[in-house]
Order: structure tokens, then sequence, then C-alpha cells
């Protein structure tokens, strides 16, 4: 299935840890915007923000009050703990299969939970998201999309992964391109290190890698 019938490619623009930034037809959707990433303060035109679960470095209401001062119609687009914390702004709660057309932006949800960091800490909620059907991002989690995307976005360094677990999922999920995401945790050596062992399986399966720092942009 098409999802999205713009025609022209859609701009992806890191930003440090989660939050990536997407620009189509002159419309934005911003994912994750949270508290280790930089100040979202001169976005305008945003449509939709996507928040995939309730912690701090990807849900963050600073962040989000810089969005909607500048854009006051967008909607949050999230799990429904994220809603019950968000109680002063416009949220839509999105479970496992929904799916919403947003002008140039498709956006389908997939899984339940975030993944166990420790048997200590309270399992949350978490929703992955695949978006205009082309980039797949799962959140804090490893939930696999249903079907062959052109772009996967992993996380590379957190508390509830290991890196073992990281290279299963870039396997088992079919994709043309992957990106490191999630990963404001790592020092270079770190960042050499994890998006090698991503960059081998990718290129093994005849895709592409693709490292973007802060800042970086590609387009799909």
């Amino acid at each position: 299935m098409l999802f999205n019938l713009y025609s022209q490619l859609m701009k992806v623009t890191k930003q440090t840890h989660a939050c990536l930034i997407f620009e189509q037809a002159g419309k934005k959707l911003v994912l994750d915007p949270g508290a280790y990433s930089e100040p979202q303060d001169k976005l305008t035109e945003v449509i939709a923000v996507v928040i995939t679960h309730a912690h701090d470095d990807h849900c963050y209401e600073e962040q989000l009050d810089r969005i909607i001062d500048l854009n006051p119609e967008a909607l949050i687009y999230c799990p429904s703990d994220v809603a019950k914390r968000l109680t002063n702004y416009n949220t839509v709660v999105v479970y496992h299969g929904d799916y919403y057309e947003l002008g140039p932006f498709s956006l389908e949800f997939f899984g339940d939970l975030h993944a166990v960091i420790h048997p200590s800490i309270p399992v949350i909620e978490n929703r992955g998201v695949l978006v205009n059907n082309l980039l797949y991002y799962p959140g804090d989690s490893f939930t696999m999309p249903d079907r062959k995307v052109e772009m996967l976005a992993v996380p590379t360094s957190a508390p509830w992964l290991k890196m073992s677990e990281v290279m299963d999922f870039v396997s088992a999920v079919e994709h043309n391109q992957s990106m490191p995401t999630h990963n404001a945790l790592l020092s270079e050596f770190g960042h050499n290190l994890n998006n090698g062992r991503v960059r081998a399986i990718t290129e093994s399966k005849g895709g592409k890698f693709n490292y973007l720092l802060p800042g970086e942009s590609i387009e799909l």
C-alpha cells in the first residue's frame, strides 16, 4: 500500500539523541523532542508531534511548549500514559495498528511496551512508528514492523539494550537503509564501535548505512 501521495522526497533531519524532524510539502512532523535534544524553538509549519513513550529523553514539556507556542494547532500523537501526563496539551492516544493521514504525512503505529530496563523499574507503554511507509523507528523497543522499510532508525545506546540485541534487530528487519539514533550517551569511540556493527549487517543485506550528526539531513 502506498501511503504517501506527495511526489517530492521527504527530508529527515537528525537532532541530538532521539529527535527527528520530518519535512514534506512545506509541513513538518517532529518525533520525540526530548530533554537531550537541542531546544526546538524555531520550528514553524509543524502539524504534529509523535512521542513514542513517556521518558524525558523522548517527552519533555519544555520542548513541547516551544513547538506548540509557534504551532498551536499541532496535535501530539502518543501512548495513553503520555496523554495522562500531558493533560494540558492536545493529544491523540495511539495503539498498535493505528493509522493516520496528516497532510503530507502518514503514521502507522506498532507495539505496546518499552523494553525492560531492569525488574525494579516499571515497564511503560511504547509505540514504534512508521512515517510515510518509509522510515521506521521502534522507540525504546525492538518491536518489528510488519513489512520491509526504506529506512530503519536504529537505537544504538541505552540502558535497556545490548549490542547483540541491536544486531539481531537490524538483521531481522528487512530494510534498504539504516541510520543510528538514540545515541547521545555514546563517546566518539562508542559511535564508531556501535555504528560499525549496524553498518556491517545493513551492508551484508545489500543496504546502505547512513550516520547523521545532529543537524544533518537525508531525503527519502
